[in-house]
């Protein structure tokens, strides 16, 4: 093969590699787009469901503040026997729940105001039974 051969050979070869880095690298940028195109939406829906999930444990944090308040103020009310009384907080329904029991109809209602004072914006669902005399 003659010089002039070989320098021609080397040109070929070149201008076929540049072509074909060309397109490869067009097609590297098609399947990036049409990749992009793909996780946008998978990557906006797992943006909401970051959203919800913050929102939903935001929501159980304030309800267990909820929760600790109301059962604080009643143990520290002394006109309330709070001994045998449960309290629940659902931030879903804005729910507080009383269960339990206590010794009067009078310490059930105050029961309730005491949760309702403590927790604005919740409904009260007072299960509260009147037991003159709780077990321990």
């Amino acid at each position: 093969m003659s010089l002039k051969n070989a320098y021609l050979a080397v040109a070929l070869l070149s201008g076929l590699s540049l072509a074909a880095c060309s397109n490869t690298a067009a097609g590297v940028k098609k399947d990036a787009e049409i990749n992009a195109d793909k996780a946008e939406p998978a990557a906006r829906e797992a943006a909401a469901e970051t959203k919800e999930a913050a929102r939903d444990s935001s929501g159980a944090i304030k309800a267990a503040v909820e929760t600790i308040d109301v059962k604080s103020a009643l143990m520290a009310d002394r006109t309330v026997d709070a001994s045998h009384i449960n309290v629940d907080t659902f931030h879903e329904t804005k729910t507080v729940v009383l269960k339990g029991s206590v010794k009067t109809a009078t310490q059930r209602d105050e029961a309730a105001r005491i949760a309702a004072a403590e927790a604005p914006g919740y409904r009260i669902d007072n299960q509260l039974t009147v037991v003159p005399n709780p077990r321990e």
